[in-house]
């Protein structure tokens, strides 16, 4: 199987499908990515904050020597941390990412969140009431030091995470190196479409994390949230065409053009995510999905971030 790629802005191609690590803990990643490669992925989503990628680093090494995948073959994702976004610790923090990683370059790096936090201590530097300890630190310095990295071989092509539209039209206009991709939380119930639009204005291509709605998560789910994989529109759509409602809500990322990482550790699951390349949605049925959008955020940051002034989701469309 052949994943179809997405075409960068930066010059390079993405496949519209790959493998989230977000809550694969150390020793379970490594089989996760493992079992993906061999099942045909081509696409890992990696980060820093993520506190897994030595583990990644050391199972793509051992991967890449045994000689059937080649690295050329295979789109690496990371993202510079907030307690790095200052040019100097951003450029650590890159080579950092590299290092663990175990590779000569980065198919892609992401400036995380737009919103600093202190640096030069730990990653989640919270203060005794549970609020984050910030620095006054601007992204377009971060931006900076992946502009630098990109110019030196380190990373292919560059791009942001969780960035609103102002935010994303204030670096355009103060970039040398416009960004190629905007990851942001996307799923049924939250399609973002107003922010899908702009960015394809200006050929900025859009990942969507957490597709499924993070139906595992308790850390940001409560009781009652709605659930992609229980909603009766996806469970019909998918009765019709014997696959999954996890399936055809992953096709209708791809029938959109949206690159895709759903997250697994489950064997089953990572290979049953894949297999979703041999059937297609009518227009009717993206358009019955399209009607779910509820505007509801699953990751949602604000009683800890909300009050930095560069915390994104304060000012949306």
């Amino acid at each position: 199987m052949v994943v179809p790629n997405v075409h960068l802005s930066s010059g390079y191609n993405m496949p519209i499908f790959g493998l989230g690590t977000w809550q694969s803990k150390p020793g379970e990643v490594a089989a996760a990515v493992r079992i993906a490669l061999e099942a045909g992925y081509r696409h890992i989503d990696c980060a820093f904050a993520y506190q897994n990628q030595k583990e990644i680093g050391e199972v793509l090494t051992k991967i890449f020597a045994e000689g059937k995948i080649k690295r050329e073959e295979v789109f690496i994702t990371s993202k510079v941390w907030n307690t790095f976004h200052s040019f100097e610790q951003a450029k650590l923090n890159i080579q950092t990412i590299i290092n663990d990683l175990e590779l000569q370059y980065i198919d892609l790096l992401l400036i995380h969140w737009p919103q600093g936090y202190e640096e030069g201590g730990e990653i989640f530097p919270l203060t005794e009431s549970g609020k984050m300890r910030y620095s006054n630190e601007d992204y377009l310095d971060t931006w900076k030091a992946l502009e630098e990295a990109q110019k030196a071989g380190k990373v292919r092509s560059i791009g942001i995470s969780n960035f609103n539209h102002k935010q994303i039209e204030r670096l355009w206009n103060s970039a040398n190196i416009k960004p190629s991709v905007l990851q942001v939380e996307l799923h049924p119930f939250f399609q973002q479409q107003k922010l899908r639009d702009f960015c394809k204005a200006k050929n900025i291509a859009v990942t969507a994390y957490s597709p499924l709605g993070n139906p595992g998560s308790a850390f940001f789910r409560k009781s009652g949230d709605p659930d992609v994989l229980t909603n009766e529109v996806i469970g019909g759509i998918a009765k019709t065409h014997g696959k999954t409602a996890a399936q055809v809500t992953l096709r209708w990322f791809i029938e959109h053009g949206i690159i895709v990482i759903p997250k697994s550790i489950s064997e089953n699951r990572i290979k049953e995510n894949f297999n979703i390349f041999d059937f297609q949605l009518t227009p009717a049925e993206v358009s019955q999905i399209d009607g779910l959008n509820k505007n509801w955020r699953l990751v949602d940051p604000t009683p800890r971030d909300g009050d930095h002034p560069h915390f994104p989701f304060l000012e949306e469309f």
